[in-house]
Order: structure tokens, then sequence, then C-alpha cells
């Protein structure tokens, strides 16, 4: 409607200037009518001056607009505009295109404010970095924890808490890990996970870190607490009955006045019985031995040669080697590697001796089942690679899955306890982990998950 009414208003204005020009040049000329010329030439040059005035005057008000939003500048105001009553609408319209710019603004302003209260309240410490220098974001946890206080700028981190500032620079744009450093005379443990997004096509380095060193504590004393009780009672099986036993011998030494018997007053059977407890004795003795072995073999695990090999090859080797524990039943054993040529960068001997443990652990779950099923698979996931060990077995229940990986828990009478503790530390080691998922009744899966060598 505006458009409309602008067109006409131009056309009728460019119509009255033809207008005069035409009469203009019809008395050009003519000494008669001189005045007339001049009074013509006069209306011709305001008809001129009004219409260049008419077209151009909406120019400038949009100009004036498009200047207030790009600068953000939204006080400015065209209620005052000298404008006829063909622009009205076009005045709402800009007065209105303001007010809603003012609106995001506002409504920006109060989202940001709102974001900046939720990362204070974070119970973790939180930086924003662009442009790799330029701090965007930064909460008072994550001040604290790191000790750099008011700082906007990456090279003030760098020497307010150097040590800290050069871990994560060592981790690049994305990484997820634990580091430790010392600041103040305290050590932290931190859990640090990088993620580099790009927004309005530039970098933003997104650092959060939280201090674990509680849950370390926490969960390291309810480790504590379940070897000493696994130890405690591995012990007093050896010890109690050593104890029992000694003191029998010792009853059987003395008379009813507690003084030693002599040879002769000593019988044949009491000999046998002194026999048979030393022989108990003994043996209990040795299990005991054969414990602390035990115990010192899990603190002796050599550091892993790292070497890259086809898992493929491998898990075959395994298959083949385990052929002849399966003799005799009816389990059946499968290999799936997907792609076949997939490559692990581990110690092959450290990592044989896990699968090899965690299938005899199978094979144990699979006894006396008529279609027993052992696979071993290999794939990649998340930018990792898996080899999964899964048995249909009898499975492990739900309150045990919590203790199979403490040192010398064990839910077989012949077993050590230590096999799935050693895969544990082993996987460590290569800076991996195992996990494990079990259902009684349907089975049994154990995931070994490696990093993938870049």
């Amino acid at each position: 409607m505006v458009l409309k009414r602008f067109t006409v208003l131009v056309i009728l204005r460019v119509f009255l200037l033809l207008i005069t020009i035409f009469i203009l040049s019809l008395i050009f000329g003519d000494g008669r009518l001189f005045f007339n010329q001049i009074i013509l030439s006069c209306v011709l040059i305001i008809q001129i001056w009004e219409l260049i005035r008419y077209v151009t005057q909406t120019n400038r008000e949009l100009a004036r607009l498009f200047l207030a939003v790009r600068h953000s500048d939204f006080s400015v105001t065209f209620k005052d505009m000298p404008m006829t009553r063909s622009f009205y609408e076009l005045q709402d319209s800009m007065i209105e295109i303001i007010q809603a710019f003012k609106d995001v603004k506002i409504e920006k302003e109060a989202q940001y404010q709102f974001l900046q209260i939720l990362i204070r309240q974070l119970h973790f410490g939180i930086i924003s970095l662009e442009n790799e220098n330029t701090i965007t974001i930064i909460n008072p946890m994550a001040e604290q924890l790191a000790g750099i206080h008011g700082v906007k700028n990456w090279k003030l981190v760098q020497q307010l808490n150097p040590v800290f500032a050069k871990r994560i620079e060592e981790l690049g744009d994305n990484a997820r890990t634990l580091i430790q450093f010392t600041t103040q005379g305290e050590t932290k443990t931190l859990a640090v996970d990088i993620r580099t997004p790009l927004i309005l096509d530039k970098p933003h380095k997104l650092i959060t870190f939280q201090d674990i060193n509680s849950e370390i504590e926490q969960k390291e004393i309810e480790a504590w607490h379940k070897l000493i009780r696994i130890l405690t009672h591995e012990i007093m099986n050896s010890v109690t009955p050593i104890a029992s036993l000694t003191e029998t011998m010792q009853t059987l030494l003395v008379d009813k006045n507690g003084n030693q018997r002599q040879v002769q007053d000593i019988s044949d059977e009491t000999i046998k019985d002194i026999l048979f407890s030393l022989k108990t004795i003994h043996k209990r003795s040795e299990g005991l031995l054969s414990f602390v072995d035990t115990y010192r073999k899990l603190t002796k695990i050599p550091q892993p040669t790292l070497e890259t090999f086809h898992i493929r090859d491998m898990l075959e080797q395994i298959s083949v080697l385990m052929h002849h524990d399966l003799k005799g039943t009816t389990v059946k054993f499968g290999v799936n590697v997907t792609p076949s040529d997939l490559l692990v960068h581990a110690d092959p001997k450290l990592i044989e001796q896990v699968i090899i443990n965690l299938v005899t652990n199978s094979i144990h779950a699979l006894a006396n089942k008529p279609d027993g099923l052992i696979t071993l698979n290999a794939y990649e996931e998340n930018k990792r690679i898996v080899v999964e060990v899964s048995d249909n077995g009898k499975g492990i229940p739900e309150k045990e899955l919590e203790e199979i990986f403490v040192p010398f828990f064990s839910t077989k009478k012949e077993g050590s306890g230590i096999g799935l503790s050693l895969s544990k530390q082993i996987m460590s080691l290569h800076g991996g982990t195992i996990k494990v998922k079990s259902q009684p009744g349907v089975g049994t899966s154990f995931f070994l998950n490696f990093k993938r060598k870049v």
C-alpha cells in the first residue's frame, strides 16, 4: 500500500513537472511573456527540488534504520519524521522493526545473564577460549581449582599456573583424561574434558574440569576395605586351623597338671595325632605361602612392550590353543573380526594372557551346558578398538559383578581370584579399560577397550 501510494505521488510530480516544461517551452523566447518565463522557471526548479526531496527522504530514513540495526542503536526514533501521510505506514513499520530488534536484544541479554548465573552455580570448572587466547567464559569454580583468579587471557593463565596451562595445551583440541598438578602446596587430580566446536565458523575451545580427589579417595577406601576383607578371610582360613592344631598338640604333650609328659608316657596314638596335626599345619602353611606368592604377582606386572599387530591372528591362535581344553565338550568356538585387517597397538603377550584368562572363565561358565558357545569379536566403536569375549553360560549374579575385579575374589572353589584383577591392571597399563555385562541364565560378555593408534 505504501509503495503504491509512493508511486502514484511520484508519477503525479513527474507529470506536473512535464506540464511545466511543456508550457515553458511554448512561451520561451517570447519577450512579451518574459516574467511568465521567470515564474515558470522558478516553479520548475521548485518541482525538481520537491521531487528529489520526496524520493531521497525515504532513503535517508531507511539508511538511519539500517545504521541503527547495524550498530545496535535502538534509541533512534522515527516518530518525528517530517513525512506526508503517504509515509505513515512506513513510519509505523520502521518503529515496529526497531522495537522488535530492541526486544530481541533484551531477550538475548536476559539469556546471557541467565547463562552467567548458571555457569557460576556449576560444581565444576569451565573455561571457553576463542582464538586460543581470549577467555570468553570462566566460572568461579575454574578460578578456584586452577588458582587463576580474575584472568581474561590464556597468557595470564600460563603465568599464574604454568603447569596447569601446559597440561591443558598438551591435550590438544579434543581430549578426555585425568591430570595431576600441585598448586599452593596442594596436589589436585582433575577429570578434564576438552571439546572444540565451531561457532559462527570460529573455533571455541571448551575446557571443563572437576576435582575428583574426594571421589578417588572414597574409591580407594572402598577398594582397601574389599581387599582387606578378602585378605582377612584367606588368612583366617589358614591361620585358624594352624592355631587350633597347635593348641591340640600342646594338650597332647602335657598332663592334667600342665607338666610336660615324658617320652615313655606318649602313646603311639598320640604320636599319630601329632603327625597328622603337623601335616595339616604344613599343608595350610604352604597354602598361605602360595597365597602370599599370588599376591606378589599382582604387584609385579611388567610394563607393556607395545607393538602393532593384527588382532585376528591372535584370536585365531587362541581359538586353536583352547581347542584342546574344549575336547570332550559340546562347546563351540567362534571368531569374528570387523574389518578383517583390524590393528591393535598393545603388548601381544599380555593381551593374549588376558583373553585366555577370559576364555578359561567362559569354559567354566559353560560346564554341563549342551549348546555352549564362546565368541571372540573385535571391532571399532566410538574411535576405539573393542575386543569382546562372550559366552552363553550361567552368567554372573548382580551382587558379584561389583566384586569380580577385586583381588582374590573368586566364585570358583579352586580359583585364586587374581585373573580378572590382573586383566584389569594389564588393560590399565595399556591406557584401556575392561568392562563386563552379564545376565544370569543368559550369558556374560567382557569388553576390552583399546585406544586407536593415530
